[in-house]
């Protein structure tokens, strides 16, 4: 995915020089256009030249005279110059890779970019830096020509390069908040940031009070947990720009497996850096259902042909939820502007078909590019259709029809790549609730105690502003109308995810989700080959019978 980005990232450098040219010969010309007019309207004639006839012809002092022809080729020769200097491209970008490692990635980027013109590899771990300097031999004279190797700390040595990088890499273990300040110093103009945070735990709601001491907001506990760290991470970096004069684009933001990634352009501007607030929103959660609400944390006011920046006007929810009763937790402050920008994601998923072969995953970088450009990009967060049902327990509508429904009722739906079953919607709660009573209507459900939240959600009579259609609508993805892409690859292999941390006595849990075979293999292998059965390892066996043979050896 990585590789993709900066292949798209080079050939938009590419476009924004171009026209960068353009708009400068255009400039030039009107220039010179209006000087002219100025002096024709002031009864003058264009400047021709700076030396008339006779001085041309005429020596000075015995000196040489000088010719018209060899006036018109030192203007020639200095024309060339200039078309020779405007027309040359973009230099070749520079990569900082700032956690290499063994520099693997490093490699891949020199390798298998043909555009790229440096890559810098730091680690400060020296063992780690002799290996990637042996890998950069081994794989030849183009690995060696493009890639240095240096034994630096990544945030000194980002500190000491400021606006050198066209492109740096944070991919560390765990949070990459302690290098962010420096690696937002690092980028030039206009270059791209990449950054993974793997301690989703964290981001996810696990620990808030670590969550904001590291990102600067609170997570939530919604089942749109993994976008809100998505959202956490790209408001933290546009904080840390922000004391710079600096602001964030964001181009892509992927949630994969057990981490997230998000790609920013960075730009410095500090009139545009006074938007920030406008960019940024709290999050309002019901503890009862799923009902949540966004706050800004800023507005502007147009007066006079002139903007003024001033704080949000809230709260825009009252005490307790209007559905169910409940109160409200408050989390955040988030990103809630678009994290993908789509002419980027289509031009990704472009470059990626027509280089198939290049991209060992393509499955899978196709089925997530997929995903994300039929998101909506102008709705955050997202909600569950099976949690809506979780909280009326009732049995879930197709989501087909639940589409259909709001598709019908003039609303936008789309899915989300971070949860097959997530839906985004430009629709307010209130009809989401009518909806699902309309359903419960007729498909009914126990009766549940009266305080629960889904209880007082059916008790009231949906409204008659809404008028739900359940007809079905064009409400499939362009994908599965289409040629049926698929969008979520099953897992690559069986049991597959974090396995059990070393050193733990195996258990009956660690057997259903292992597999019995897998434990009994690794059993056998600890005990020199001998025949081991998973439900009754040597510790059960000592414990439950003292006299038997395994006792007795022990």
């Amino acid at each position: 995915m990585s590789i993709a980005v900066l292949r798209a990232f080079i050939s938009k450098r590419k476009q924004e020089h171009e026209v960068m040219l353009s708009r400068r010969k255009r400039g030039g010309a009107s220039e010179a256009t209006k000087k002219d007019a100025e002096k024709s309207v002031q009864g003058e004639a264009p400047e021709k030249s700076n030396i008339n006839d006779d001085e041309i012809n005429k020596g000075h002092d015995g000196g040489e005279s000088i010719s018209l022809d060899e006036k018109s080729g030192v203007s020639e020769k200095s024309s060339k110059t200039t078309e020779s200097t405007t027309q040359m491209g973009p230099k070749p970008p520079r990569v900082l890779e700032a956690l290499s490692a063994s520099g693997l990635r490093a490699l891949r980027y020199a390798l298998e970019v043909e555009e790229i013109g440096q890559v810098v590899a730091l680690d400060n771990d020296k063992a780690s830096v002799e290996a990637c300097q042996r890998n950069i031999k081994f794989n030849g004279s183009v690995a060696s020509s493009k890639i240095e190797s240096h034994l630096a700390d990544a945030r000194v040595y980002m500190l000491t390069h400021p606006k050198e990088f066209d492109m740096v890499d944070l991919d560390p273990y765990g949070s990459p908040s302690i290098f962010l300040d420096s690696a937002v110093q690092s980028v030039s103009d206009g270059g791209m940031l990449m950054c993974t945070a793997t301690d989703l735990a964290v981001l996810c709601g696990g620990n808030g009070d670590v969550c904001y001491s590291k990102y600067g907001s609170y997570p939530l506990k919604g089942k749109y947990c993994h976008e809100m760290a998505l959202r956490i991470l790209l408001a933290c970096i546009e904080s840390h720009a922000n004391r710079y004069k600096r602001y964030i684009v964001p181009v892509l933001s992927v949630q994969m497996d057990f981490y997230v990634r998000v790609f920013v352009r960075i730009y410095t501007s500090a009139g545009e850096m006074k938007n920030t607030p406008l960019k940024l929103s709290y999050v309002y959660q019901c503890n009862g259902c799923d009902s949540f609400h966004l706050q800004p944390v800023g507005r502007t006011l147009e007066k006079n042909k002139s903007t003024r920046y001033l704080p949000a006007c809230g709260p825009v929810v009252p005490q307790e939820c209007s559905h169910c009763g409940k109160k409200f937790n408050i989390g955040g402050p988030i990103w809630s502007a678009p994290i993908h920008d789509q002419d980027w994601v289509t031009s990704i998923l472009e470059d990626v078909k027509s280089m198939k072969d290049k991209y060992p995953a393509y499955d899978r970088i196709c089925a997530t590019l997929t995903s994300i450009s039929e998101e909506l990009p102008d709705v955050p967060l997202f909600l569950s259709l099976h949690g809506l049902c979780a909280t009326l327990k009732c049995t879930p509508p197709s989501a087909v029809l639940f589409r259909s429904a709001v598709i019908n009722a003039g609303y936008e739906i789309s899915g989300t790549h971070v949860e097959p079953l997530g839906l985004k919607t430009n629709a307010p709660m209130d009809f989401i609730w009518d909806l699902m009573r309309f359903w419960v209507k007729t498909h009914p459900i126990k009766p549940q105690p009266p305080q629960h939240p889904g209880s007082v959600i059916l008790s009231k009579e949906p409204s008659t502003d809404h008028e739900i259609d359940l007809a079905r609508a064009a409400s499939l993805s362009k994908a599965q109308a289409k040629k049926k892409a698929v969008r979520f690859l099953p897992n690559p292999e069986k049991y597959w995810g974090p396995k059990v941390k070393a050193g733990r006595q195996i258990t009956m849990k660690h057997i259903s989700i292992l597999g019995e075979d897998t434990v009994t293999k690794h059993l056998n292998r600890e005990n020199g080959g001998e025949t081991r059965d998973a439900k009754h390892p040597r510790t059960q066996d000592t414990t439950t019978n003292p006299t038997s043979e395994d006792s007795t050896d022990e």
